[in-house]
């Protein structure tokens, strides 16, 4: 009879280590509605498991990649937007003034170009992290530090300029020429722009501002540069300048919007993608939660049954089964 309770105790030890190693598992898919052993539960259909598991993987990946470009581009067209609400108005209150005579109406509009000629700087230095937007593919450096030597540069020109022709060419030559000093000393970001959402600080709209800007502000009556004084042709162009770079920062903002709707299309598409990808997975994957609780139960209910047998197993004497 030893021999009998002995394989029977034997038997109940495998049945308890089996219901223990099961119990944690069915715990689990009982909190989470998702098999525990996938390889188990799917057998030859675990690669498909697997396949479904990265694609929607591969989609959180993609999203955070759409949510960085996302936010470079919502600081990016803050900042354009900054410069366009920075430079409306201030050409044609200096043309107005200029027709009408009003030497301190030009004055005080030319102080304001300078004023905002500082601010969009300092737009242009805006930065995501370490990241520089302005900056082309030198992403680690600001592309601007101060507007001082800038002013002075075209100061200078408005000084040795032999008339308002030789000035204009000088100062097209000194903001539009790829290697003249606003692109190549003034600037100090890249002009190569590998980021297909990039924008750098020498692009041709918002060269047209800051040249406007910088020439307009050389009204100012404390320089008392003649040749601006006798000549207003000079600031009539820059106005048109600013107004021109004004127009063409608009269309800026628009190509940004068109990639950033691009990118709205693009997570529209993932959302959608992942829903499916998520249903599929679920599909194959899925444990119903109110199935694994009753088994959990049914488990413990078991467990508790073969610890009280083999105490009983156990305790069992020869004498206790034949008296």
């Amino acid at each position: 009879m030893t021999i009998i309770a002995n394989s029977l105790t034997s038997n109940l030890s495998r049945a308890i280590a089996q219901t223990q190693a099961r119990i944690p598992e069915v715990s689990e898919e009982s909190v989470t509605g998702r098999r525990v052993d996938l390889v188990g539960h799917l057998r030859g259909n675990i690669g498909e498991a697997f396949l479904s598991q990265q694609a929607v993987d591969s989609i959180s990946t993609e999203r955070e990649q759409l949510q960085i470009r996302e936010a470079r581009l919502d600081i990016v067209q803050s900042s354009l937007t900054f410069i366009q609400d920075t430079s409306s108005g201030i050409g044609t209150r200096l043309e107005s003034a200029l027709g009408i005579g009003d030497g301190q109406s030009v004055d005080t509009a030319a102080r304001q170009a300078e004023d905002a000629l500082s601010d969009v700087f300092t737009a242009l230095n805006v930065r995501i992290g370490e990241r520089y937007l302005f900056s082309g593919d030198a992403t680690a450096t600001a592309p601007f530090s101060t507007p001082e030597q800038l002013l002075s540069d075209v100061q200078t020109i408005a000084s040795t300029a032999v008339d308002a022709a030789d000035f204009a060419t000088q100062i097209d030559a000194y903001f539009d020429d790829p290697l003249g000093p606003f692109q190549q000393g003034i600037y100090a970001g890249s002009q190569n722009i590998s980021d297909p959402d990039g924008v750098n600080a020498v692009d041709p709209a918002i060269t047209e501002l800051i040249k406007g800007f910088a020439v307009l502000s050389l009204a100012q009556s404390d320089l008392n540069l003649a040749l601006v004084s006798n000549n207003p042709s000079i600031l009539q162009d820059a106005a048109r300048t600013l107004s021109a770079g004004e127009s063409a920062v608009v269309n800026l903002r628009a190509d940004q919007g068109l990639n950033q709707e691009q990118i709205e299309r693009a997570q529209t598409t993932l959302n959608f993608e992942e829903t499916i990808l998520t249903e599929a997975f679920n599909n194959i994957t899925a444990r119903d939660q109110f199935e694994a609780a009753s088994e959990l139960r049914r488990l413990e209910t078991n467990l508790e049954a073969a610890f009280l047998l083999t105490s009983r197993l156990s305790n069992l004497q020869f004498v206790n089964f034949i008296g």
